[in-house]
């Protein structure tokens, strides 16, 4: 942990979730306490040093490890010169949409503060990533691993593996975060990205004209004949990856919180938002380094040579370096039916357990009676009040200045609309504050069509939905047929292929306002979003959390919130605070335990 420092009103508000938590005597329910400091290096992954944002002192930043049904506590500072939100891409916060970490369930942390997020991972294993959601600060870092360990007695569906390899894959840009906003600000695409980096760094020389001198490449060490279970997140700005190991089998396991029915694949595709776990074994020669790509897809490749990430897998007895062509790329470039076709082969494992002891498949998804059908239609970028703007069904999403259940609880007006329509429409498109009033309980389907010229990726907070369904062309009722009822995968981010539409379920049992979003940033920052309100109409102050103590406040509500003191009096060192809270929290278990 770095040595950063916790402000005062920090440590107060972990000093009260401890006494809290303990005065209900979660002796079952463990604490797990990170320290983030957000701020700005200089880095040059692509050979151009440029500003990125670390996670204290680290890009990409430390993994964030947890175990299911933890209580998650992260402290963030906010070192940046704009404001700041961290979002836990796919983890699904069970009533607690307050730690969302978007606009339209928190407001921003302005720079020079922290705010303490505080949540709990219930119900919960598998594979995801952190980043900050605002301004397409993703775009310069910020990200890192997030992943969710099975509780010791509930067995996972393959030998445990040797280690744990997480690969942060994404496309990238030398220019600042700043300089993207400000071109698609003034309407234009972003353009070819200036590389692929794997964890931070940029790619090995593995071609002198295309990869200059002075690189710095990513090494993953292996040992022969052991077995890792790599987690494979995409997260660049908008580009599909193909992910291949030179001469090894990618075993598919397991992808964002839900185990797969294991087969191996020489090659994959990620797409942008999307993480995935192989199972590696290292039952190679060892003649030489291997090759990890991640290069893009559905491109001219002979103009994007250049735009490929390769780290390097050296076994402890390797005899030489990794040298040669790369393994080969799927050869369809302008084709994605190949793409879709290995998509349709992902399937949920339901006979294996996930955090709980009865198998993932025992919920019957195909026999439930559908509540409402919602076709979110996407288009190219078009031209809004003289702004170019993303859109879902004519509606280009404008983020509301009071965050939706805040503005709730405390009865603020005009604040959004409950009018997203369930279909496009006829009519101009236009930018609004509209969300979807979904139904409590409601077994809703989401046919995402995607008519735009590029690979979209949809991406929903607070659940997990099965994907029944892909094809070509526009979608209609008698699609329905070809749905997959038995064993679609569950999962919280998919592909919707260009001129094609993606068909999802979803068992609408968690209350909050939760962001269904474009995973691409470009898209996603030109309005390309949307949130699902959902209310118990019976609320007894049992199935959603109120507003945690520590909310912030701003818009209509900005009169409310006290400012921060950030003396250096008032501050401890990060290293003495979690040892405060370790030996608070192993009090507090003993008094549980006593009671209990």
């Amino acid at each position: 942990m770095a040595a950063s420092r916790l402000s005062l009103p920090a440590l107060v508000s972990l000093t009260y979730i401890a006494l809290l938590s303990s005065s209900l005597c979660f002796a079952a329910d463990p604490y797990v306490f990170y320290d983030f400091k957000v701020s700005y290096i200089t880095a040059s992954p692509l050979g151009v040093p440029q500003r990125v944002i670390a996670i204290n002192g680290k890009f990409p930043g430390d993994p964030i490890n947890a175990t299911t049904n933890n209580n998650v506590v992260i402290n963030v500072h906010n070192g940046l010169d704009e404001d700041l939100l961290m979002t836990w891409s796919g983890i699904q916060m069970r009533r607690n949409s307050w730690q969302d970490g978007v606009l339209g369930t928190n407001c921003p942390i302005p720079k020079t503060w922290n705010w303490t997020y505080s949540f709990q991972v219930k119900d919960q294993i598998g594979s995801f990533f952190y980043f900050p959601s605002l301004n397409l600060q993703r775009a310069a870092g910020g990200f890192g691993s997030f992943h969710l360990n099975n509780r010791e007695v509930i067995d996972i569906p393959f030998a445990k593996p040797d280690g744990d390899i997480f690969l942060m894959i994404g496309d990238w840009y030398t220019q600042n975060h700043t300089a993207l906003r400000t071109a698609l600000d003034a309407g234009k695409d972003l353009g070819m990205p200036d590389g692929v980096l794997i964890n931070g760094k940029g790619p090995y020389q593995y071609n002198k004209t295309l990869v200059p001198d002075g690189i710095r490449f990513e090494t993953i060490n292996v040992e022969p004949g052991k077995t890792y279970r790599l987690r494979v997140h995409n997260v660049g700005i908008s580009t599909s990856l193909n992910f291949r190991i030179q001469n090894h089998n990618l075993l598919l396991a397991e992808t964002e919180g839900y185990y797969t029915v294991q087969q191996n694949y020489t090659n994959f595709d990620i797409h942008v938002g999307q993480s995935y776990s192989f199972l590696v074994t290292m039952d190679q020669n060892a003649s030489s380094d291997y090759y990890i790509v991640a290069s893009a897809r559905f491109v001219n490749e002979s103009v994007w040579q250049r735009v490929t990430g390769v780290a390097v897998l050296h076994y402890s007895n390797s005899k030489g370096p990794a040298s040669g062509p790369l393994p080969d790329a799927p050869k369809d470039a302008f084709d994605p039916q190949w793409s879709m076709n290995q998509a349709l082969t992902v399937r949920q494992n339901g006979s294996a357990s996930g955090a709980r002891p009865n198998p993932q498949g025992s919920f019957r998804y195909g026999s439930i009676n559908i509540t409402d059908t919602y076709v979110l239609k996407t288009v190219p970028p078009l031209t809004i009040d003289g702004k170019l703007r993303a859109t879902i069904n004519g509606i280009s999403f404008v983020n509301p200045q009071t965050p939706i259940r805040l503005a709730d609880q405390h009865k603020v007006k005009g604040a959004y609309k409950l009018d997203f329509p369930n279909m496009s429409l006829n009519r101009l498109p236009r930018r609004d504050m509209s969300v979807i009033n979904a139904t409590y309980k409601g077994f809703i389907e989401i046919v995402f069509q995607n008519n735009d010229t590029t690979v979209q990726t949809f991406h929903l907070d607070g659940y997990s939905f099965f994907v029944v369904g892909m094809g070509y062309g526009n979608w209609t009722v008698d699609n329905k047929a070809t749905y997959n009822k038995w064993d679609a995968i569950s999962r919280c981010t998919t592909q919707v292929y260009p001129g094609a539409w993606t068909a999802v379920l979803i068992s609408l049992d968690n209350p909050g306002a939760w962001n269904l979003r474009s995973q691409n940033l470009d898209r996603w920052y030109m309005g390309q979003e949307t949130y699902l309100r959902i209310v118990n109409p019976e609320e007894n102050g049992e199935t959603e959390f109120s507003a945690p103590d520590n909310v912030l406040y701003c818009g209509a509500l900005a009169n409310l919130q006290k400012k921060q003191n950030h003396s250096s009096a008032s501050s401890i060192s990060s290293e003495a605070s979690l040892l405060f809270f370790s030996l608070l929290m192993a009090f507090f278990t003993l008094v549980c335990t006593f009671r209990l």
